[in-house]
């Protein structure tokens, strides 16, 4: 799944299949400028940062139990976001320290140094990066993901893909190559 927020005409946190199908609004009330998105992929959770509520709130995956994590006018600087166990890692752009946040009561806020130039915060974590299983978009015998001649996007599960093409080409009829 692809996760991702807007805040044009109608704010919204949305999730589809990486192939652009099946999109969905997770969230689509009480939200008007989500900036930041993280999610905590071992218990399907999504965080966000709303700048203009000044929040940090949660949902899974599904949009259900939301709540907010956090909430004032600390949260009004904040950019990129990243889950590791307890915590939420942020920065705050305002004065470029990377923060460290409870993510279960917003309490325990911690400032961790600062990074010049810092806007965006990333954790890698081994147990987040699970071992890839076969899945549709491997290379077939000649050599192509998923016999697409250019680009394989997996689909709704790990055996579904859909074939799309660079700019200035189009899908052939065969729905792999690209003319």
């Amino acid at each position: 799944k692809l996760f991702f927020t807007d805040y044009g005409n109608a704010a919204k946190v949305e999730r589809c299949d990486m192939d652009g199908m099946n999109r969905t609004w997770i969230v689509d009330t009480k939200i008007e400028q989500p900036t930041a998105l993280a999610l905590d992929l071992i218990n399907k959770y999504v965080y966000w940062v709303d700048i203009y509520l000044d929040s940090v709130e949660v949902v899974d995956y599904q949009g259900r139990k939301r709540h907010t994590v956090m909430k004032g006018k600390q949260v009004r600087h904040l950019c990129g976001l990243s889950v590791f166990e307890n915590y939420l890692y942020t920065v705050n752009s305002d004065n470029l320290n990377i923060l460290r946040i409870n993510r279960f009561n917003g309490t325990d806020v911690q400032s961790l140094g600062r990074l010049e130039k810092a806007k965006e915060i990333r954790v890698y974590q081994k147990r987040t990066q699970t071992a890839v299983r076969s899945h549709a978009c491997e290379l077939d015998s000649y050599g192509m993901p998923g016999g697409c001649s250019h680009i394989c996007l997996l689909s709704s599960n790990y055996k579904a893909r859909t074939c799309r093409c660079r700019t200035g080409f189009i899908l052939g009829s065969d729905g792999r190559s690209c003319k």
